[in-house]
């Protein structure tokens, strides 16, 4: 890492502990910001309170003898980072569990579960997330016997990467009630062995019969996950995030968090379809703290499940798996009546879907009811929009609905999304440029915890379509790559325009909010392929030290 130790650190802690009355100048910055669609730079930023009162560009800066100032030391600046779909309880949960991701057997997921309880052996339930089972030799989903050895009397849950299949040892399925007459919701599927004996493996609407087992989290519980992933996720340069699906006790935890003033970064939340409040928020109306820390302005509902899992609704057969279509999470009168309730509630619209039956399927109803209910400015949402039909690819500008994608899922999935989907269709999946050439707009996210929320492996896949190897060696469908100008609109402006907030955040411009990182690189002229390695410094939130890497946190 370079060296950051001319850092003003005692200005900046100045800054971070007085009353924002002066105004703040920081100088000798290599700033990018994107703005009106175009990659800016600076070298100055004044900001006052919350808000930036100017920029310069090879100016001269006036400084006043009440101003505070900083020198930057040629240091990199991006406007705040935004990441249009994650899951934040999920990411705390998952700095608070057994991490399966990148275990590359069976044995190696089991094995890293063994030492998880031995680190916390007084849990009533082991849980853990990230198993991927196309990362491993036999390609097969794993067996509750693997855990039965080791875990002979302890419930084990243990979450695929994905979020959209989970997998189960005997003792967990025991105090689930499982048995062999066990019967799968509509939406979900039980993986069965030779015998039609559950094999502890439960996918999308059907992991519910094991979750409904496990003892539920309290509100207070709840504040204390959200506010641990909040901060980490602050660490990693976003300053906003968008939580697709939240459930009602999750919203009180987070509106406690807001009136305590303990919200280190924005959360724009979707509130979750099925909740047991739903009617009752949609009566409510959107929410907006008067910090502008905390938004529910938008619902989440899902179509279908997932790829990896053979969840993902499509049109035709999995071309790895005849006879199979996938699962639809709703049927289509559900679907709608979840819209339109939203809708007429005055809620965004942002629905989960990544099989091409399930995108067509959104698409019909999200035409027939935006014109019913006249919603078009509310700029209705495709989470993942991952496997589309070429044909519905201009819909979405025809629309006026936004692509909320995430790149990290072409790099993840690109050993795997081929063999599903075959030839023709992997035309139109994490298709990014024929979407943008079609003026889509596309919001970047990850989808953490499925995905690392480093916002710069998002970057770094969106320009490049390699993983961190550099392979495949140009790139994966390279045609469909971002330049980095299209990559850094995705993670900022673009992602605030879906969350109605472009005249707030997004940009480093005159009256918008003061929130930015400093990172260790400049990655809009460095190698492309060392994005993904670039390090924050710093993170700054309302014009406020949120994340220092040398203090660590404050």
């Amino acid at each position: 890492m370079k060296n950051i130790n001319k850092w003003i650190y005692p200005a900046l802690l100045a800054l971070s502990c007085s009353a924002h009355a002066q105004t703040t100048l920081i100088k000798n910055v290599n700033g990018y910001s994107i703005n009106n669609g175009q990659l800016s730079t600076f070298d100055a930023i004044e900001f006052k309170d919350d808000k930036i009162t100017r920029l310069y560009n090879q100016q001269q800066p006036h400084i006043n003898t009440d101003m505070r100032v900083i020198d930057a030391d040629g240091k990199t600046m991006l406007p705040g980072l935004i990441d249009a779909h994650g899951h934040v309880l999920g990411w705390g949960l998952n700095l608070m569990r057994t991490n399966l991701r990148g275990s590359l057997s069976e044995a190696e997921a089991v094995k890293r579960t063994r030492e998880f309880r031995q680190q916390n052996p007084d849990l009533s339930w082991v849980q853990g997330r990230g198993w991927n089972q196309v990362l491993w030799p036999s390609k097969t989903f794993p067996t509750a016997a693997a855990l039965d050895k080791h875990f002979p009397d302890t419930p084990v849950w243990l979450r695929r990467v994905d979020g959209h299949a989970g997998w189960a040892n005997s003792a967990a399925m025991k105090l689930a009630g499982i048995s062999k007459d066990s019967k799968a919701p509509a939406g979900g599927e039980i993986i069965r062995n030779e015998n039609g004996e559950p094999s502890g493996v439960f996918i999308d609407n059907a992991m519910s019969l094991i979750s409904q087992a496990i003892p539920a989290l309290s509100i207070s519980e709840q504040e204390t996950v959200l506010k641990t992933a909040m901060t980490d996720l602050a660490r990693l340069g976003l300053t906003s995030v968008h939580d697709a699906g939240v459930g009602s006790n999750t919203i009180t935890a987070y509106k406690n968090l807001a009136n305590r003033d303990e919200m280190p970064i924005r959360v724009y939340g979707m509130v979750a379809a099925g909740d047991s409040q739903f009617n009752n928020l949609m009566a409510e109306g959107p929410y907006h703290h008067p910090s502008q820390k905390l938004d529910f302005n938008s619902v989440k509902i899902s179509a279908d499940g997932a790829l990896g899992s053979r969840g993902a609704a499509l049109i035709e057969d999995y071309s790895d798996l005849h006879g199979h279509k996938g699962l639809l999470l709703h049927s289509d009168k559900q679907l709608k009546s979840y819209m339109l309730t939203a809708m007429q509630a005055g809620f965004q619209v942002n629905t989960h879907a990544i099989g091409d039956h399930a995108n067509k399927l959104v698409l019909d109803s999200y035409e027939a009811l935006i014109k019913q209910t006249n919603t078009k400015a509310l700029r209705h949402r495709v989470e993942h929009a991952q496997i589309l039909r070429l044909e519905d690819i201009p819909r979405f500008a025809n629309l006026g609905v936004i692509a909320s994608m995430q790149a990290t899922h072409a790099t993840s999935d690109k050993n795997m999304a081929e063999d599903r989907v075959g030839p023709d269709r992997i035309k139109g999946a994490y298709a990014w440029q024929k979407l943008l050439k079609a003026n889509a707009v596309i919001a970047a996210g990850s989808d953490f915890p499925v995905e690392s929320a480093n916002p710069f492996y998002g970057l770094h896949a969106s320009v490049t379509r390699q993983n961190h190897n550099n392979q495949p060696d140009k790139g994966w469908y390279a045609d469909e790559s971002m330049s980095i100008s299209q990559a850094l609109t995705s993670f900022t402006t673009a992602a605030a325009f879906s969350a109605h907030q472009e005249h707030q955040i997004g940009s480093l411009d005159i009256g918008m909010k003061a929130d930015f990182i400093f990172i260790d690189r400049d990655i809009i002229k460095d190698d492309f392929s060392e994005i993904w390695q670039a390090e924050v410094l710093q993170t700054w939130v309302d014009g406020e030290v949120i994340f220092d890497i040398e203090n660590n946190q404050r």
